[in-house]
């Protein structure tokens, strides 16, 4: 259990301020221009060093992605910093919190990440539905602009600027290239890559887009070692994380803990237990909705880092863990699902544009049990067709719910599919 020494995230819950005075007192912007003075490669390094891998989702080494950002600044090219603020993964709540009560965290953030990219700017992206947290990120960036934090001739010798952006509500651009385009005032379409936005990012210049909890922990991270914020946690899934726990439990909460910490222990300390009981438990999908779920007999062991998860044919994602007790239609659950990304498809890709309008529709059927039990192959085989075959990632987080549903509750499904056709005979002899 992560100690609270260790916790970066000390304003999660909103009990003290979010304002600037009290920030200082938790210990946000303490001794930032010593941590800009020991040079844009030195900060990578230690960001390397200290194992952090990116928040949102894909789990991609931050250090390592800031490293592809170009050496040298070109007159016509500046660098940028994007942080994606587009939370929208349903069952995900935790850059909300941040925003709306540890914005300081994410503001010193940009200016530390920022200086390492050699960026003097840096774009928030906020989804479209976050009007009180985009309210209090701008708050916070103008007391930063006020007590001269940033701007232009700041303390710290680093003129650095942060614009808020505010998105229009769209899943699909909290995908990275998608997030670009939007902010360049187009429709949000993923790019094809490469290039990369290390190269070629937010108009047309070299650009960094992470996630708000990435850039939010930096500060923390160079100031006390990279040594500490390797130390907690597991090899390769190193540092602190806040886990999203909602569903059928007696507590939903947001909570900062050690990566790598058992699923079992996470729900009973500190959601207060499944609803009626851990035997009550029927599945858990461990990372938000895009990833696949697990039984119960999965969840009784399994940690909750990116390389565990992965073993047990699933994700950590963004860590939101949504709880199903036994009371919970599952096929129904999944349903509902594959009609959120056939709805937030952009339809680009043609593999996503026809296949997650395809898979909700079968899934209907499936519910009701109005299908034929090698209609459960096809819709295995269709998912795996359009895994992988599109430009962003939509599409597999549309394939995965409904292989995870296929892999662990396919008596399930063949129950509902016998039952149908009973009904359906008896009404028949009738």
């Amino acid at each position: 259990m992560l100690s609270d020494q260790d916790r970066i995230f000390t304003n999660l819950y909103g009990f003290e301020s979010p304002a600037l005075d009290a920030a200082r007192r938790r210990g946000n912007w303490d001794r930032t221009k010593k941590i800009l003075e020991i040079g844009p490669e030195a900060i990578v390094d230690v960001i390397k060093k200290s194992g952090l891998r990116g928040r949102g989702g894909a789990g991609f080494p931050t250090g390592l992605k800031w490293s592809f950002m170009p050496k040298q600044v070109h007159p016509d090219r500046p660098h940028y910093l994007v942080v994606n603020a587009d939370e929208s993964e349903p069952g995900t709540c935790k850059d909300r919190d941040i925003l709306r009560n540890d914005p300081h965290t994410l503001v010193e953030g940009c200016v530390v990440a920022g200086f390492a990219m050699r960026a003097h700017v840096a774009y928030v992206y906020v989804r479209g539905e976050f009007i009180r947290e985009r309210e209090a990120l701008q708050r916070a960036v103008d007391e930063a602009y006020a007590a001269n934090l940033i701007g232009r001739n700041n303390v710290h010798g680093w003129d650095f600027d942060i614009f808020v952006h505010h998105g229009a509500g769209a899943y699909i651009c909290g995908e990275e290239t998608a997030l670009l385009e939007s902010l360049e005032g187009k429709k949000g379409m993923p790019r094809l890559k490469p290039p990369f936005p290390a190269n070629v990012g937010v108009f047309g210049c070299p650009t960094t887009v992470n996630n708000v909890e990435s850039i939010a922990v930096t500060p923390e991270i160079v100031r006390r070692g990279a040594e500490w914020f390797a130390a907690i946690g597991r090899p390769n899934n190193t540092g602190t994380k806040v886990f999203c726990i909602s569903g059928h439990v007696n507590k939903p909460c947001n909570v900062e803990e050690a990566m790598g910490i058992p699923l079992r222990e996470l729900i009973d300390k500190h959601a207060g237990g499944v609803r009626g009981g851990w035997e009550n438990l029927l599945a858990v999908i461990p990372g938000g909705a895009s990833v696949p779920l697990i039984p119960k007999s999965i969840c009784d062991d399994v940690l909750m880092d990116f390389d565990s998860l992965k073993n047990v044919q699933s994700g950590l994602g963004t860590a939101a863990v949504i709880v199903m007790d036994k009371s919970t239609d599952v096929v129904k659950a999944i349903q509902r699902l594959s009609y959120f990304y056939k709805h937030e498809s952009c339809g680009q890709c043609t593999p996503c544009r026809e296949g997650t309008g395809w898979m909700w529709r079968v899934m209907s059927r499936m519910q009701q049990g109005n299908a034929k039990v090698e209609e459960i192959d096809l819709l295995y085989e269709v998912s795996k067709e359009v895994e992988g075959h599109t430009i962003c990632a939509l599409g597999d987080a549309a394939a995965w719910p409904v292989q995870g549903l296929i892999r662990h509750f396919r008596p399930e499904l063949e129950r509902r599919i016998a039952e149908y056709r009973g009904t359906a005979m008896s009404k028949a002899a009738e």
